[in-house]
This record gives C-alpha cells, sequence and structure tokens, in this order.
C-alpha cells in the first residue's frame, strides 16, 4: 500500500516506454545539434574558400544570384563586411567555426549514446544562450528570435527534467527501505 506522497513504481513495460521516450528526446537534440555543427563547419569552408579571393566580388555575385538589390541598406552593409576581410580573419573565423563544430559535434555524439555528460553539457551550453536570445527577442522581435528562445527552452528545460529524474531516481528512499 502506498503512503501519502509515494509514486507507484512503473512496471516493466512503463519503464520501457519511458526509456523510448527518452531516447527519442535525446536523439532529436541530437540531430538538432549534429545539423548546428555541419551547417557551421560549412560556413567555415565557406571562409577558407574566400582566402585569397576578393570577397568585395564574391559577395556582389552572391547578392546577384540571390536577386538582392546592391543598393538596399542590408546589402550594403554585408558588401562592407566583406571589403573589410583579410585571409587572417578568414582563418580566424575558419578556425572559429572548426572550434564550435567540434563542440556540437561531440555534443550530438554524447547525446546519441545518452551520456550523462552531453545531457549536463546540453544543459548547461543550452542554459548560457537563452538571456543573449531573450534579449535578442527584446531588441528586435522576430518570429526567428522567438523560434530560436523557444526551442533551445525546450531542450534546456527536457535536459533539467532528465538530469532531476535521474537524481530522483539515485535518492529514490523507497529502493532503500525493506
Amino acid at each position: 500500500m502506498l503512503k501519502m506522497g509515494e509514486v507507484a513504481p512503473l512496471n516493466a513495460e512503463q519503464s520501457r516506454a519511458a526509456a523510448r521516450r527518452r531516447a527519442a528526446g535525446l536523439r532529436t537534440v541530437a540531430s538538432l545539434e549534429l545539423a548546428k555543427g555541419m551547417v557551421v563547419l560549412l560556413l567555415g569552408f565557406g571562409a577558407v574558400s574566400l582566402v585569397h579571393k576578393d570577397a568585395w566580388d564574391v559577395a556582389e555575385t552572391l547578392l546577384h544570384f540571390l536577386h538582392v538589390n546592391p543598393d538596399h541598406r542590408y546589402a550594403q552593409v554585408f558588401l562592407n563586411l566583406a571589403d573589410n576581410l583579410t585571409d587572417a580573419k578568414l582563418w580566424a573565423m575558419a578556425g572559429g567555426a572548426l572550434a564550435y563544430s567540434v563542440v556540437r559535434l561531440v555534443e550530438a555524439y554524447g547525446l546519441w549514446r545518452e551520456r550523462t555528460w552531453a545531457e549536463w553539457f546540453a544543459l548547461v551550453s543550452g542554459a548560457l544562450y537563452v538571456p543573449f536570445e531573450a534579449y535578442e527577442l527584446v531588441r528586435h522581435p522576430t518570429l526567428v528570435h522567438l523560434t530560436v528562445l523557444l526551442v533551445n527552452l525546450g531542450i534546456v528545460l527536457f535536459m533539467l527534467y532528465l538530469r532531476l529524474s535521474a537524481q530522483m531516481e539515485i535518492t529514490d528512499p523507497a529502493e532503500h527501505s525493506g
């Protein structure tokens, strides 16, 4: 008989279903981290491909390909950024992209393999971004900023739930009563 405040233990089928949901959630987050890592890695390769080239010409060609008016305000900002690129800056950008990608890919691997360290890492790294994402949403409220914040908050809350659930399993007093 359960006492007040106690929760009935899960049967074997409920435990298996919970484990499948947990794994599916972790693999979803791992896939997102993999995608982020791969996109940034590709951007890094793009930066390296611009070394020893005239970035202004490349930027102008890209604007033309995308049918963007080069006189548009944002196009001008893009062209000015391209004009200030040096080979050293491109290599630095590529190095930063590589470092970020390695971190995201290692995290994705750990989450896919259901490693505790990866859950903690995803929780902490995701939580670090929340204030910046919230600030950007307040500063420039867009659907993109809202979506990024909500997805990241979802990941942080999911990882927090997993870690708290694991702690409760470890400290469950029902296991120690005889």
